[in-house]
């Protein structure tokens, strides 16, 4: 493979696969209130959380860690400037103590915190403004969850991009349009596993952890616990319940870190968690496990390249196809026909599941989704398969990738918009 495009490969998986301790959305106000209470030196006095629609959406129903189980942009604002570390970027919120809690109950109950929409066309916007005795501190993020864009204290910019991120381009990493499926398969094949070991690891260790938390306790509602006591015998009733059972604990305020892929959790648990079982299942050795959880990750990153962050798609769906293609590396290795058409059987079976934010449910269409890339898998291994123009189906994979990609970001912007209409209430 092309040194410098595998360079760029191995870039974006490091990029990717980082910690996150609760939802990323919550965790991004949490981590930009703590820039803000960092910046203005004392705990403030009033607060101000400027956010785009689709952070109200992820953030109204999921719990934030450490606030003994409450919800909502109020809540993560508040556990960000009482007790965040602004040098821990989505782990923010991982060194709050009961006492600390205790403070971040006591803050929210003086109601300083004002939550006001956004003029923005961007998906992901937050913008938190704090002031206390005539002084006043701000933080912008922009498009991707760590992304600080400006830092303003009395009005004076501390930190500003030249080039904000004011469009769709993640202009801070590397750029994921050299992502291919045939480029990924190549990638997998090529890797010297030690460029990528410490990520890959840290994934099986961090998202097997909270899927064991979420199989063994009563987190959610119990998606995972529902599906192993219904079936817990076949492969692949325990892939989809160990990445929905993971979602489970997340959603539910569990303080266990996880690894994300393309900003979101549940999409991290999704890549990965049906591939490790699969794996156990099939006996399979390290070397071939770790390559397979890189082409899952990376079609994931792929598909969602086009799609974006944040949008009515729920992201699940591409994760799920992920899977698949990482079962199907596991088997039979880099072939292309195989992945390519388990990749396509997948996105004509579930494309168009909305996103309506982060809550419990997003644990059973995880399942879902995990189901579709299997059976997606299954199909064309018993020679059956969706073909061009069936629908969003074009000829070859990329194409109908792209097509996904489209009906995101283009068709389904009206449906985002309704969706936040119906969960605020004004629809």
């Amino acid at each position: 493979m092309d040194l410098k495009l595998y360079s760029q490969y191995v870039s974006i998986l490091k990029e990717e696969l980082v910690p996150a301790m609760g939802c990323t959305e919550p965790i991004a106000l949490a981590y930009a209130a703590a820039k803000a209470r960092e910046t203005l030196g004392r705990l403030p006095e009033s607060c101000v959380a400027e956010v785009s629609g689709n952070i109200i959406k992820n953030v109204k129903s999921v719990c934030v860690p450490h606030t003994c189980g409450l919800k909502g942009i109020e809540a993560a604002v508040a556990a960000g400037i009482v007790g965040g570390n602004p040098n821990s970027a989505l782990e923010v919120l991982s060194s709050i103590d009961p006492k600390t809690e205790q403070s971040i109950l006591d803050y929210l109950k003086e109601k300083r915190i004002c939550v006001k929409p956004a003029d923005t066309s961007l998906a992901l916007y937050i913008k938190i403004t704090l002031k206390s005795d005539g002084d006043s501190a701000s933080v912008t993020i922009e498009n991707y969850h760590t992304n600080i864009t400006r830092i303003e204290r009395n009005g004076e910019r501390v930190f500003f991009e030249q080039n904000p991120a004011s469009c769709a381009i993640e202009t801070k990493l590397t750029d994921r349009s050299v992502l291919s499926v045939r480029g990924i398969l190549d990638f997998a094949s090529s890797l010297n596993l030690a460029d990528v070991e410490p990520v890959i690891a840290r994934q099986i260790e961090y998202n097997t952890r909270i899927s064991e938390a979420g199989l063994n306790e009563a987190w959610g509602a119990e998606i995972g616990r529902t599906l192993m006591k219904l079936d817990g015998g076949s492969c692949l009733t325990r892939a989809k319940a160990a990445a929905a059972a993971g979602s489970d604990a997340r959603m539910s305020g569990c303080t266990l870190p996880v690894i994300i892929v393309s900003g979101s959790g549940n999409q991290g648990l999704t890549a990965s968690l049906p591939v490790i079982e699969y794996a156990k299942a099939w006996d399979c050795s390290k070397d071939r496990l770790y390559r397979a959880l890189v082409v899952s990750n990376l079609i994931t990153i792929h598909q969602k390249t086009g799609i974006g962050r944040l949008s009515a798609y729920c992201g699940a769906v591409s994760a799920g196809c992920g899977a698949g293609a990482g079962i199907a590396f596991l088997k039979h290795g880099a072939n292309y026909e195989i992945i390519a058409h388990t990749v396509v059987n997948a996105v004509a079976i579930l494309s168009g599941m909305v996103c309506d934010g982060a809550k419990p449910s997003c644990a059973a269409k995880i399942a879902a989704s995990v189901d579709a890339g299997i059976f997606g898998y299954h199909m064309y291994i018993e020679g059956h398969e969706f073909l061009d123009g069936e629908g969003i189906i074009a000829k070859g994979v990329e194409n109908t990738i792209k097509n996904v990609g489209k009906i995101a970001q283009d068709g389904m912007c009206v449906t985002d918009r309704e969706i936040l209409k119906i969960m605020v209430g004004d629809s």
